[in-house]
This record gives structure tokens, C-alpha cells and sequence, in this order.
């Protein structure tokens, strides 16, 4: 595989095209390749650059239905994917062979996913069921319900914690070793959809069904120490930028700038078409650029250089005039040149009471 071109950061790599739905994707960690789950179940592995559409490394089959989540070990040597099939697959980046299968991994879906080691990773299925994977002996090592409904993101910690969003409105910290529940928050009135640790490591952000980022300090799950209403649209996918600055993605296809404590929305990254949920965001590994993903059968790639240098004057409160938002990559953005209700209200700060209904893709 070719090392990561750092020459370019001023261009976006091209869009990449397919014939199905994208319903996740992982960058790789050192190489100019993405993973793309498919609706179907199929798993791509291409390369992407600024001057060309791609180029298919690896097709995977192995899953019978969609593809909910990837992840890349952290030598960027295994992908492993979860299914709505129940099962998880583990391959090999540079051969394309299949590693380690696990056919029936749950009784219910498979949500969500993450690395905790090596050679271990932690699924989350729709009824709330947590497990922990040792890929080697293909047997769980832990296996714990303590939510009630779907598991929709994981953070861990140290390979020791993992903090579990849920769709039933809590966060939930999981002791692997002693493999019990340290600690859930108190339930929340929407659900918790995506994480990110911010400032440092001391914040945990949360995005969720209201189009609101909820702020948690770190290791102390109880209850949220911020609130950041930033969009009237369910936040359903979220990527740190730098310690202060991470762009979320919302279910109407908009990827915006936000700056967390002092909190502000900075602007408009891009957007996809068709009014669908931006599925996932992963960052390039030379960190010039976010993957996105929605129904438009897209990876697209927006430039997030100047995102880097933000700053904002906390001796000013944020403005509620009807104010032109920003736009970063405007190279990318068709829509730069318009104007919505929703980008003013955004670009202020401010919501909508209403919140919008989940969208389903399966």
C-alpha cells in the first residue's frame, strides 16, 4: 500500500461512487484507504486521492445484510465488520483474506462496534446486549445487558472502560476486567446516538435525536455538566477535529463546524443530497480531510485545514441576528452560495422545539 501523500492539503480527495447504499465507513490509519459498508451487507476496501475516483482494492461478501459498523485495528494491518446479520468478520487489509468469522455473535442485531485491544472488540446489538471478543478463541469474555434499547455508539478507555450511548437515552460505563457495570447516567429525554472526547480527554460530547450535544466530564457518567443545543436536526454521526473543534453530522445531509466550550456553530463543511442521514464521518489519516457518507451511494471528502485555526472570543456572546453562516470547503459545497432558515439558525446557535423522527435506512 502507498503511504499517505501529506504534499496536497489544500485538495479534497474525489468523491467515490457506488451502486449501493453507504451505511458506514473507516479511514484507514496510515494509508489513503477507506472502508465502506454497503446496505447490502458488502464491505469495500478502495483507495482514494484528489485526482482520481478511486481505485477497488478489496471486495468483501461475507455478510448477508447491511454492514453497520468497521473498524481498523490500530496498525491498520485487520478490518473488522459487524452485520445486521448478527456476525463479525475479521480480514486481512493487505490479502484481502478472511481472518476470524464469528457467524452468530448475538441473538439480536449488531449495532455497534469497537476496538478494545489487539486482538479484542465490543459489539453492541439493538436490545442492549454488550459483549467483548477475544478474535483469537472467537469467544465472548464478557457479556452484560444493562440497557434497554440499541447500543448506537462506544468509546473506550485504556482497553479497560467503554462508555455505551444507547437509544434509550443513557451512557453507561462498562469495566472490562471486572467485567460488570460501573456506572449509568440518568435517562435522558432523546436518545444518545454518537461520542467524541474532546478538550484533552476532560469531555465526553454526545450527539442526539434532538439536534442537541450533550457534554459529560469525563468519568463522571452521572449526569451531563453541558448542554449545547446546536441543531434542530438528530445528530447521528460526530468526529473530533482538534480539542475544541468537531464536525457532526445530521439526518437532513448536512456536515457542520462546531466549537465545543465556548460552544459555537463555526460553519457549514458540505453537504450530501437527498435529505438523508450523513451516516457516518471518519478522519484521513493525514488529518487534512473527514470521509462522509449518506443514501446518495457517496464518500465524500471535505478539506477541514481551516477548521484547525478556529478560535472563538468568549468576550462575545454569540449573536442571534439572522447572520450569513459560514461555509468551509467551498470548493466542495454546491450550496454554498445559499441561504436557509435552518444554516442562520445554526450559525447562531439555536434549535427548533420540534425534533424530527429517527430515519431507518433498514
Amino acid at each position: 500500500m502507498a503511504a499517505v501523500n501529506t504534499q496536497q492539503v489544500d485538495e479534497c480527495p474525489k468523491d467515490l461512487i457506488f451502486n449501493e447504499i453507504i451505511t458506514t465507513l473507516q479511514c484507514h490509519p496510515t494509508h489513503n484507504i477507506v472502508a465502506c459498508g454497503q446496505i447490502g451487507g458488502n464491505v469495500l476496501l478502495q483507495r482514494f486521492s484528489p485526482t482520481s475516483n478511486g481505485e477497488k482494492l478489496h471486495k468483501f461478501v461475507h455478510h448477508k445484510k447491511a454492514c453497520r459498523a468497521l473498524r481498523f485495528s490500530s496498525d491498520g494491518r485487520r478490518l473488522f465488520s459487524a452485520s445486521k446479520d448478527k456476525s463479525i468478520y475479521c480480514v486481512d487489509v493487505e490479502t484481502g483474506k478472511l481472518k476470524r468469522k464469528i457467524k452468530k455473535a448475538h441473538e439480536s442485531p449488531i449495532y455497534s462496534m469497537v476496538q478494545t485491544g489487539d486482538t479484542f472488540v465490543a459489539t453492541g446489538d439493538d436490545d442492549g446486549v454488550l459483549k467483548v471478543w477475544d478474535m483469537r478463541s472467537k469467544q465472548a469474555t464478557m457479556e452484560l445487558k444493562e440497557c434497554e434499547e440499541f447500543i448506537s455508539d462506544m468509546i473506550v478507555e485504556d482497553n479497560k472502560i467503554i462508555i455505551a450511548a444507547s437509544g434509550e437515552g443513557t451512557l453507561t460505563a462498562f469495566n472490562i476486567r471486572r467485567k460488570r457495570m460501573d456506572v449509568q447516567s440518568e435517562l435522558f429525554d432523546s436518545e444518545l446516538l454518537c461520542l467524541a472526547k474532546m478538550k484533552g480527554g476532560h469531555k465526553l460530547v454526545c450527539g442526539t435525536g434532538e439536534g442537541v450535544l450533550n457534554v459529560f466530564n469525563w468519568g463522571e457518567w452521572g449526569n451531563i455538566s453541558d448542554r449545547f443545543p446546536c441543531d434542530k436536526e438528530q445528530i447521528d454521526s460526530v468526529v473530533p477535529i482538534t480539542d475544541d473543534v468537531l464536525c457532526i453530522g445530521t439526518n437532513n445531509g448536512f456536515v457542520r463546524a462546531v466549537h465545543v466550550l465556548p460552544n459555537r456553530v463555526l460553519g457549514l463543511v458540505g453537504q450530501h443530497t437527498g435529505d438523508f442521514p450523513v451516516e457516518a464521518l471518519s478522519l484521513t489519516a493525514d488529518k487534512t480531510c473527514i470521509a462522509s457518507c449518506s443514501h446518495d451511494q457517496l464518500v465524500k471528502f471535505w478539506n477541514i485545514e481551516e477548521l484547525k485555526t478556529q478560535t472563538v472570543d468568549t468576550s462575545k456572546k454569540a449573536s442571534k441576528n439572522n447572520k450569513r453562516p459560514v461555509h468551509f470547503s467551498k470548493s466542495k459545497n454546491f450550496f454554498a452560495g445559499l441561504v436557509e432558515a435552518s444554516d442562520e439558525k445554526a450559525a447562531n446557535g439555536t434549535s427548533d422545539d420540534d425534533e424530527s423522527d429517527s430515519d431507518d435506512s433498514e
